[in-house]
């Protein structure tokens, strides 16, 4: 009798064996499919390579965007750099509680004391002819605000009435008991803050082109990210720059418009010095504190009772007249409203005769 046997075979002689058999769940053939594995190359499950294409992109681009960070913040360096050997410092500087000032001061005569705006400098008023045409007569004194020109900015809160404390202090230090104060724009505020604070100080008071109640402005959404901590800070020395750049032309236009960018100014204004991420920093603050700083000064403005005019172009596009300069007139009886029709924000460029003469006429006025 032959030993082989079929598996019906020998099921048929061992019942119980058999229904054992059938009910053990079918394991695969381990061994080939081993085998079948070795000859592909033993490629991995289909999941984990899926996967990891997935992410495989992640590293270049993580290091090309280094890599481009890193390169703005050289170019900006290097552009800084050349601005300020292109404008140096043009006066003297004071230390006024930590704060390293920079400021000019020209002529002879009863001081008057000129505060700029958001973004400019000292030469916004040198530029415009104000500085030599004052000094014929009056001893003419201009602060860079701090974080401006060559002013430092220590990490605060500068509020107008901070600006305030500063600025009196470093006039007493120059000797200055009592002086006309004009202000431009953001200055306005902290011309404001100065007749609030110190009175006594304050002669007269001309406000050009001012925002003086809350509103919602598209630039205090705009610009104010560069004033963020740390973000900011990362921001205002790689892309913010780089973005301002851009925008400035713009910018500038809108300031002035409806009239024509002077060519004086555009030839003589040092504007890669506002693109510095140390001045962005204090525009972008400035610009963040603008409409806080207005809704608490509004409260106060009817203790101001030195003579006062209020100056604006008739067409500012920056700070709209109706809301702003004709309204503080109105809450002001002492004060004269002059609009000057066909201008915009700048009009210590665009109309420098209507400025000084506010400024004779408020200086006669006090002495009477």
């Amino acid at each position: 009798m032959s030993r082989t046997e079929t598996r019906d075979e020998t099921s048929s002689r061992n019942p119980t064996r058999a229904v054992l058999r059938s009910t053990e769940p079918q394991r695969p053939n381990t061994q080939r499919h081993g085998r079948t594995m070795a000859r592909s190359g033993g490629t991995p499950r289909p999941k984990q390579s899926s996967h990891a294409s997935h992410w495989r992109w992640l590293a270049p681009v993580l290091a090309g965007s280094a890599a481009a960070l890193g390169a703005a913040v050289l170019y900006n360096r290097q552009k800084a750099g050349t601005a300020e050997r292109k404008t140096p410092p043009m006066g003297r500087f004071l230390d006024v509680d930590g704060v390293r000032l920079h400021y000019i001061e020209r002529g002879q005569g009863e001081p008057v004391v000129l505060i700029h705006g958001n973004g400019t400098m000292i030469q916004d008023f040198t530029v415009s002819g104000l500085v030599d045409r004052l000094a014929s007569r009056y001893r003419v004194i201009v602060i860079d605000r701090p974080g401006y020109g060559y002013s430092s900015r220590p990490r605060q809160l500068w509020t107008p009435r901070a600006h305030a404390k500063l600025f009196r202090r470093a006039l007493k230090q120059l000797g200055v008991e009592q002086a006309v104060i004009l202000g431009h724009s953001w200055g306005t505020l902290v011309a404001v803050a100065l007749a609030l604070e110190y009175p006594a100080l304050v002669r007269s008071l001309v406000l050009a082109s001012g925002y003086y109640y809350p509103t919602l402005r598209a630039d205090t959404f705009l610009f104010s990210p560069p004033a963020v901590p740390v973000i900011g800070d990362a921001m205002r020395h790689t892309i913010s720059p780089l973005i301002a750049r851009a925008m400035l032309p713009g910018l500038i236009k809108q300031m002035f418009a409806p009239a024509e960018v002077p060519e004086r100014f555009d030839r003589l204004f040092p504007k890669e010095m506002m693109l510095r991420p140390s001045q962005l920093r204090a525009a972008a603050e400035d610009a963040a504190l603008m409409p806080p700083s207005v809704m608490e000064l509004q409260h106060h403005y009817s203790e101001l009772q030195m003579p006062i005019t209020i100056i604006t172009g008739a067409d500012d596009q920056i700070a709209d007249v109706g809301r702003q300069s004709e309204r503080l007139h109105r809450e002001l009886p002492q004060s004269e409203f002059i609009a000057l029709p066909g201008l915009g924000h700048m009009v210590h460029h665009l109309a420098p005769d209507a400025i000084i003469r506010e400024i004779d006429r408020l200086t006669q006025q006090s002495k009477v």
